[in-house]
């Protein structure tokens, strides 16, 4: 027993010197609490939901009165103004909206002549939780409006028409950007994190210090190497993954070539901030702790799995600054929606900003000594 107990002190003691791995451990676990409780299932609000008013007659003035109610009120929606179809249309497919109703030229003259009237919802159905949400709204309003005259007969209540832009959308296919994404990340924790901590627990890195390469570039060779495993898993995930979670037209040479290019920018960004984080680590166990942390508290805020809509308003500052929130809404854009440069322009452009800032601040922070 006490050669026993000489082991298991040596293993507590070590512990004990390390207050940021007991900290981890103890804080993970409440972290993966908070996160995932209020990352699935919560009420979603704010959707942006785009009003075409075509017909502009009374009863149409008086249909999105209530919309306007019902956006101050429950903030499932926030109403926005379009002057004709194809313009929202537009910002409908590059992501700008939600969802569009759209309110006929003959709405009016069909619900004063009893001629059941319809207005359209046009929804986008890659995210089948908002356009569930959507539906559940309008149909509610349109209950509603109608209940308002008792005097008109159940025949001249409006009614809803949903229009589905984009084929249906099986949940697998909507896991499929998050898990292309967490494929990358998991290259990012080996290529730009776990090596270069094992390499300086081994003293392997005393034989980069002694080479006259500059802090910049040992930086660069460190993440260029992850990110071509990133750029590996990614594109295996991209094409495979698609393939089996049956996207149509996965193969396409410009949309392959438009994922590539969310690869290599989702690659460098992640392996990037993992340097970052590492660079002045010296216990190889803290790094593995806080990769656990950071699966749960980048990835599932990021609406890889359930929309950000649905989110608490503190859980939203985090999709902010989330990489991967560009990144999963990218690969949505791209593979789920087929759209074009112009979609994830945003995407891009913050994956590549947050890339330079993280290099640069890994640079400041290496130390060129043991």
């Amino acid at each position: 027993m006490i050669r026993i107990w000489a082991v298991i002190e040596r293993d507590l003691r070590r512990f004990r010197r390390s207050p940021a791995l007991i900290i981890m451990s103890v804080v993970m676990p409440l972290v993966q609490l908070v996160v995932l409780g209020y990352a699935f299932g919560g009420k979603i609000k704010n959707l942006q939901v785009g009003i075409v008013d075509q017909d502009h007659g009374v009863p149409a003035t008086k249909l999105k009165e209530m919309f306007q109610a019902v956006a101050v009120n429950a903030r499932t929606f926030t109403p926005i103004a379009y002057t004709d179809t194809n313009t929202a249309l537009h910002d409908l497919r590059e992501g700008r909206i939600n969802a569009i109703l759209n309110i006929p030229p003959d709405f009016s003259r069909r619900r004063l002549a009893r001629d059941n009237p319809r207005i359209a919802l046009i929804e986008d159905n890659t995210d089948q939780f908002a356009a569930g949400t959507m539906e559940a709204t309008a149909s509610g309003m349109l209950d509603a409006y109608g209940a308002e005259s008792s005097s008109v007969r159940l025949t001249a209540l409006p009614t809803l028409a949903v229009v589905e832009i984009y084929p249906y959308v099986p949940y697998i296919q909507y896991l499929l950007p998050g898990t292309i994404v967490l494929a990358i990340f998991v290259s990012a924790m080996i290529g730009g994190g776990i090596i270069f901590i094992d390499d300086k627990a081994r003293g392997l890195h005393e034989g980069y210090l002694v080479t006259p390469i500059t802090k910049f570039e040992l930086i660069l060779g460190f993440n260029l190497a992850g990110v071509a495993k990133g750029i590996l898993a990614g594109l295996v995930l991209v094409t495979v993954g698609s393939l089996i979670a049956g996207v149509p037209g996965a193969l396409e040479p410009a949309r392959l070539a438009r994922a590539l290019l969310l690869v290599v920018a989702t690659a460098l960004a992640l392996i990037s901030m993992m340097f970052l984080l590492v660079v002045r680590m010296n216990d190889p166990l803290l790094p593995r702790a806080l990769f656990g942390m950071l699966n749960t508290v980048l990835f599932f805020p990021s609406g890889a799995v359930y929309p950000i809509n649905a989110f608490p308003a503190w859980m939203r500052v985090i999709t902010r600054v989330d990489p991967f929130t560009y990144a999963v809404h990218g690969f949505k854009e791209v593979l789920l929606k087929g759209s074009g440069l112009s979609a994830i322009t945003g995407d891009l452009a913050f994956l590549f900003v947050f890339t330079t800032l993280a290099m640069a601040a890994a640079t400041a922070l290496f130390r060129r000594t043991l």
